[in-house]
């Protein structure tokens, strides 16, 4: 399949990249299983088509926002457990059940509503009991002990609810992704977590699987990995935190390109794009490109990032539109209607990386590879060459 072929703007994602960060990854954790995080359409690179490889090369878990993410690869034909980090709708406690869906369960409230409604529809529900270490988000509050001693209380009603399977316990870190400075609060969020464990042990309640490590803990603190890991933003070749580097040989996946829509003069003190916030002091060549902020190329960009074309920077020149931005051109040869232009990379190429543009719209690199939007086809490469696309329109 060429190229050109397949639309003005595109993503690019290099399989081989992605089976080279699983394997490192598996290779780092030893003994523990990987759950793979898939969640936001696999971080923006496609979830059915990313969890199809890592199925293959043996995940042991996915996990996901929602239910509609869930029934997502269940259809798409993933057969391993597939958890759900998030909230579901008690309503909807027949349909975890009869997709093989785990839910976490994060309050007596919510588990008991869980719990009425699985009984009403004959449902027997998986369960991950979710507890609060530190993070103050969701779960049973387990962060400081014995002031917290009713959540264990708690956990062991939920753990003894009719039609709930309570088969895993877990928990989130929040300073994981800051090394050294975080290490004092991760290890004290990993204590909660092995004293409540500890406890509820205490009380013939034990669970088949122990969770507490995001990417920052699998890339820094291994004494967090316990039975099992979530990998995330790391699956796909980003780092938790770029200024601390990385522990893991990791790959970036995803690549962002657009082609050149149209090249034209333009004379000094003309200006550019929406509110005349850029003024040319000479005469110009500009190009404008098919890609804006409808896109994921952010309007925090304007007069400030810059694309790659034909290996040289090109400034971005005016504001980011939501379909068209116009960049620099003027001392890049070469330049015509079908132009490859590259709008972040891994930046072995000089390219933007989502790092890079993560700094410029004060956001973290997480966003810039969420954001790019539902319209952007996903190509999927092997070799440098395509082997499938997606479309989501």
């Amino acid at each position: 399949m060429e190229l050109d072929k397949i639309k003005r703007t595109w993503v690019e994602v290099d399989l081989d990249a992605i089976e080279h960060n699983f394997k490192a990854i598996k290779s780092h954790i030893c003994e523990s299983k990987i759950c793979c995080v898939v969640k936001a359409d696999g971080y923006g690179h496609g979830a059915n088509k990313l969890a199809e490889l890592y199925s293959n090369l043996g995940a042991d878990f996915f996990a996901v926002s929602n239910i509609d993410e869930a029934l997502e690869l269940r259809f798409s034909g993933i057969k391993e457990p597939v958890l759900i980090l998030g909230y579901t709708p008690v309503a909807l406690a027949d349909k975890l059940a009869q997709f093989d869906i785990t839910q976490a369960v994060y309050s007596l409230e919510y588990a008991t509503l869980l719990s009425e409604q699985a009984v009403k529809t004959g449902a027997t529900i998986d369960v991950h009991i979710k507890i609060d270490t530190g993070m103050s988000r969701i779960g049973f509050m387990c962060q400081s002990f014995p002031r917290d001693n009713a959540s264990i209380d708690e956990i062991e009603k939920v753990c003894n609810l009719p039609n709930l399977n309570p088969c895993g316990i877990m928990a989130h870190f929040a300073v994981s992704d800051e090394g050294e400075d975080g290490r004092e609060y991760t290890g004290k969020q990993l204590d909660a977590l092995k004293f409540t464990v500890e406890e509820l042990k205490k009380r013939d309640l034990e669970f088949p699987l122990v969770h507490h490590a995001n990417s920052g803990a699998v890339e820094y603190y291994k004494e967090t990995h316990l039975s099992m890991v979530r990998a995330g933003i790391i699956l796909y070749g980003l780092l938790p935190n770029p200024a601390l580097g990385s522990a893991i040989n990791l790959k970036p996946a995803m690549t962002f390109k657009t082609q050149v829509a149209h090249v034209k003069k333009l004379r000094e003190g003309s200006s550019v794009s929406y509110g005349r916030t850029f003024v040319a002091d000479k005469d110009m060549v500009v190009a404008t490109v098919p890609v804006g902020y409808a896109d994921g190329y952010f309007r925090d960009f304007s007069n400030e990032g810059y694309m790659l074309v034909n290996g040289k920077k090109a400034k971005i020149l005016g504001r980011v539109c939501m379909d068209q931005t116009i960049i620099d051109v003027t001392d890049i040869e070469d330049v015509k209607i079908g132009t490859e232009v590259v709008i972040f990379s891994g930046g072995e190429d000089g390219a933007p990386t989502p790092s890079s543009l993560a700094k410029l719209a004060g956001t973290i690199n997480y966003e810039i590879v969420c954001a790019v939007s539902k319209r952007v086809p996903r190509v999927y490469m092997r070799n440098g060459k395509v082997v499938d696309v997606m479309y989501k329109l």
